[in-house]
């Protein structure tokens, strides 16, 4: 017996989206935050920079991503 699947609604799609983003989110923020702790516990400011831009490259990518996917299905 086939089951029937079950469709969501545009709002219950957009409290997905909004759940995975949030995931995305800490994700760059951790790696942003121990660029800045490397930055500290160095004393010297490039190789954190560099974790610190990773971080906001992360950002940039997953947002893109999420947003497309989103366009995709909305």
């Amino acid at each position: 017996m086939a089951r029937k699947k079950r469709k969501m609604s545009k709002d219950q799609e957009f409290q997905i989206m909004k759940l995975v983003l949030d995931k995305f989110l800490w994700l760059g923020f951790i790696v942003m935050g121990w660029g800045m702790f490397a930055s500290i516990r160095d004393g010297t400011i490039l190789p954190g920079l560099w974790y610190m831009i990773a971080g906001a490259v992360l950002l940039v990518i997953f947002a893109v991503v999420i947003v497309k996917e989103f366009e995709v299905f909305a």
